[in-house]
């Protein structure tokens, strides 16, 4: 069907005249009508993905929430282990360090390593994902640092646990099997000798065959017949300790021989110089002979304590 065609009153003629337009005149007005329905289709393209956006944005918009909420979680996890940390290290300086003795680390030393990642995050343009970044970081450095920690503490542990099983810390003999102890350390008068000489020991008088027991763990140095000591047994505990168990009727261990705290290893008896059945009992450290009454008091309870107490304060000749 063709275009109506448009008609104008033409006053000089007269007559209604048919329009006739310019090639001008239909590109001015077709750039026109061009332009508005480009405006207008452009207004209604913003319009309806602003009211309606595209079903790909709209999964992409909820797996972004998805994210940022797991990063919240993940930041909150992040924090809690940091807490977690931190106790570990507040017990490790100010008790584990504090039971063995050893210096807290310093805050240098805590702090060694941290950070070291923090140009590799500078790239990161989510600001909550580079401060999660940072953090594990951070975490992973300090876990580092009190991994080796715990290292040498427990290699510390272990140092101290074999000298305080090595030091010579209980009675050679039974309380039950004790009837006196000579506590007298130093200068006195020798009972058979008839002078006076030092006694670099204690003597725990007790029946004949009486079990003797190794104070510490240690490695037998020597067991042999003296002519003062009679049989006696040398034990070397490591860490500068040395014991001394002398007078015995029998040793039951040879030198090179390992034993532990409270392995029997001979019986009391009366060989050498001695006058009565006893135990002479010698602590020695770095060399020089030192007061036993000193190491075995601490593992007695009470009632023990009492009966060391009475033992030692009854008159009786010396022995030895």
């Amino acid at each position: 069907m063709a275009a109506r065609q448009r008609y104008y009153y033409n006053p000089e003629t007269c007559k209604y005249e048919p329009v006739v337009v310019s090639g001008k005149e239909f590109i001015r007005r077709t750039s026109v009508f061009l332009s508005i329905s480009f405006v207008i289709g452009l207004a209604g393209l913003i319009y309806f993905n602003v009211k309606y956006p595209l079903w790909d944005e709209i999964l992409l918009r909820e797996k972004n929430q998805s994210l940022k909420t797991e990063w919240q979680a993940l930041y909150q996890d992040i924090n809690a282990a940091s807490n977690q940390l931190e106790q570990l290290e507040l017990n490790d300086d100010e008790n584990y360090r504090a039971i063995l003795d050893m210096a807290p680390l310093s805050a240098t030393e805590r702090q060694a390593g941290v950070g070291g990642r923090e140009k590799e995050n500078a790239s990161i343009n989510y600001p909550l994902i580079k401060i999660a970044y940072d953090q594990a970081d951070k975490i992973m450095s300090r876990l580092d640092i009190e991994r080796q920690s715990y290292e040498q503490l427990h290699k510390e542990l272990a140092d101290r646990e074999k000298m305080w099983s090595s030091r010579p810390a209980i009675q050679p003999i039974d309380n039950k099997d004790l009837t006196h102890l000579h506590t007298t350390f130093g200068m006195r008068a020798h009972p058979l000798l008839g002078y006076v000489r030092p006694h670099k020991g204690l003597d725990f008088t007790a029946p004949k065959n009486s079990p003797v027991y190794a104070t510490g763990d240690g490695k037998v140095m020597n067991a042999e017949r003296s002519q003062s000591y009679g049989n006696v047994i040398y034990i070397n505990h490591g860490f500068s300790f040395e014991t001394r168990y002398a007078h015995l009727t029998r040793y039951i261990v040879k030198a090179g021989e390992k034993v532990k705290r409270g392995q029997v290893i001979g019986y009391v008896g009366s060989t050498g110089l001695s006058g009565g059945s006893h135990l002479h009992y010698e602590i020695l450290y770095k060399g020089d002979h030192i007061n036993p009454i000193n190491f075995f008091q601490r593992d007695l309870n009470n009632k023990e304590y009492e009966k060391l107490i009475e033992l030692g304060g009854k008159s009786v000749s010396s022995l030895d």
